[in-house]
């Protein structure tokens, strides 16, 4: 088994209950187990501005799918809640379930790239990970969290502190 981390997020279709139903699908997925869950974060959108809040976590799971079959099972979750892919970039969404790391893996392929290409400089996505992953972490590619943290200002997130 390997350590997987997951971003969460949602805007649309009261979000809470989207990153809930999404937590619950993850418990569902063959050959896996959900280990742990940050809190709650609102955060600010990406993109367009007119649009609402994003609702975001992290969570662990523990795995012995490959990359690739964990992301096709992430993406029917998306599209079981209602995820529609439009070619808008960063534009409000119901559900969106990002591979942040997996393992000790570098992984360039077409349909994923992990670490996940813009997670450096994410506050939505390194600070709930910051939570739930030993304090030394240190990435495939040689960066640590604590230097991707220090690097990337505590800017337009509120944390919840509420369990999902």
């Amino acid at each position: 088994m390997e350590r997987v981390y997951i971003g969460l997020g949602s805007n649309l279709a009261e979000p809470r209950r989207q990153l809930r139903g999404a937590l619950d699908a993850l418990t569902s997925i063959p050959d896996s187990q959900l280990a742990v869950v940050s809190s709650l974060y609102l955060s600010d959108p990406l993109g367009p501005a007119d649009q609402p809040r994003y609702n975001n976590a992290v969570a662990a799971l523990d795995t012995s799918l490959s990359p690739l079959a964990l992301l096709g099972a992430l993406q029917a979750i998306e599209l079981a809640q209602g995820r529609e892919r439009k070619a808008e970039r960063w534009g409000p969404r119901t559900l969106d379930l990002d591979i942040l790391l997996f393992g000790n893996r570098l992984i360039s392929e077409p349909r994923l790239t992990v670490p996940h290409y813009h997670m450096h400089a994410r506050a939505f996505v390194l600070y709930p990970l910051a939570e739930i992953a030993p304090a030394e972490l240190k990435l495939a590619d040689g960066r640590t969290l604590n230097e991707l943290l220090a690097a990337c200002p505590f800017e337009g997130l509120e944390r919840l502190g509420d369990p999902l």
